[in-house]
């Protein structure tokens, strides 16, 4: 057995050309069935508003491929290592490669090499592209694709309370004195919870302290009265302060400005958990695609000519559903305070290498 952890120079570029262009292969498939059935699914509510056309439907395509991507890179992965390692055992190659002197890691060193620097590339896009058309979607779907308000602050969906009374909005822009809402509805209610009066504004300025609504439409529940004024202040109680923790969106927040918002909260005396899972799992999520060769190193071992190829090969993608599965449950338990914020970003990864690592030795080694 060699002492290098890497193979040959020429056998290590090989291989990791080898798992690249079939990680490409399966990315652009994925990305492409799952971008048109979205759009599918999309396309009505976009081309609903008369202004909208091709050229709108090419712009969601373009602000909905990065999410893809990102989501679907680690099964690229899963998939690619699945594929290499099937083929390089059913042409004997592993065979060669183990007759030869390499161990299973060695044989596995190019694949995990070129899945560490995809983790790294992964993470740079998700902090650069991702978060940036995440926030621009989520901001042009508030509106229902109509036009976007020009402001770098856009926000939606908001859901305020200003004790008993709630106020929610459809977006925010600006900053400061000079926020402004846009599908505005206030419910004021009684010390039993029960909504007393409903008013709905298209638009609403804040008038420190207070929201100014214009051209609201007020409904009286006990009188059943429907009135129109021209102006009316409510929500003493939501400042812009309160409105810059009431809802921060971590997928549209790169890690940076994601710390910066969960220090504000937490300064605040707000529950950061969620925000703290997220935080970590921005760093863990992207190495979900270093973790998939080992994983799916059982499909590159044992004879293929066995009748077990195809056995080992669905028992690597099962490890590496799996591992996703997993992720997911850990940070539905760290988002309702089950587990702390790292265990749920770390403990699925650190559990399945551990995994993939017994696997292979006890198999291979």
């Amino acid at each position: 057995m060699q002492m290098e952890f890497f193979p040959s120079k020429t056998l290590t570029w090989y291989l990791a050309r080898l798992f690249v262009t079939r990680i490409a292969a399966m990315l652009v498939m994925l990305v492409l069935v799952l971008q048109v059935l979205d759009l599918l699914g999309e396309s009505g509510d976009i081309l609903s508003y008369s202004a909208n056309g091709e050229a709108q439907l090419m712009y969601y395509v373009s602000l909905r491929i990065p999410q893809l991507v990102a989501r679907f890179l680690p099964y690229s992965v899963l998939l690619a290592t699945i594929v290499t390692l099937a083929t390089l055992n059913q042409n004997s190659e592993v065979i060669s490669m183990k007759a030869a002197g390499l161990s299973a890691h060695q044989v596995l060193a190019p694949l995990l090499l070129t899945a560490a620097v995809i983790s790294g590339a992964a993470f740079l896009f998700n902090e650069t592209v991702v978060t940036r058309s995440t926030a621009m979607l989520s901001a042009w779907s508030a509106v229902d694709y109509g036009p976007i308000p020009e402001s770098s602050g856009v926000r939606s969906n908001l859901y305020l309370a200003d004790g008993r009374d709630l106020m929610s909005a459809r977006t925010l822009t600006g900053s400061g004195m000079n926020m402004v809402m846009t599908g505005v509805t206030f419910d004021r209610r009684d010390e039993q919870g029960r909504i007393i009066q409903e008013v709905r504004a298209d638009r609403a300025t804040y008038a420190n302290p207070g929201w100014k609504l214009e051209r609201p439409v007020s409904f009286d529940v006990e009188a059943t009265q429907v009135s129109r004024p021209a102006s009316m202040t409510v929500g003493k109680g939501v400042t812009p302060q309160k409105i810059l923790l009431a809802k921060v969106d971590a997928s549209a927040e790169n890690i940076f400005s994601l710390a910066d918002s969960i220090d504000a909260m937490r300064t605040a005396g707000r529950r950061t958990s969620e925000l703290e899972a997220a935080w970590w799992h921005k760093i863990s999520g992207p190495l979900a695609s270093l973790l998939m060769p080992l994983l799916g190193a059982v499909a590159a071992f044992g004879l293929a000519r066995s009748g077990q190829l195809l056995i080992r090969s669905i028992l690597g993608m099962g490890l590496g559903f799996a591992y996703f599965v997993l992720d997911n449950a850990a940070l539905a338990m760290g988002n309702f305070g089950g587990y702390p914020p790292m265990v749920a970003a770390w403990a699925p990864f650190v559990l399945f290498l551990l995994i993939g690592e017994t696997v292979l030795i006890r198999t291979e080694e």
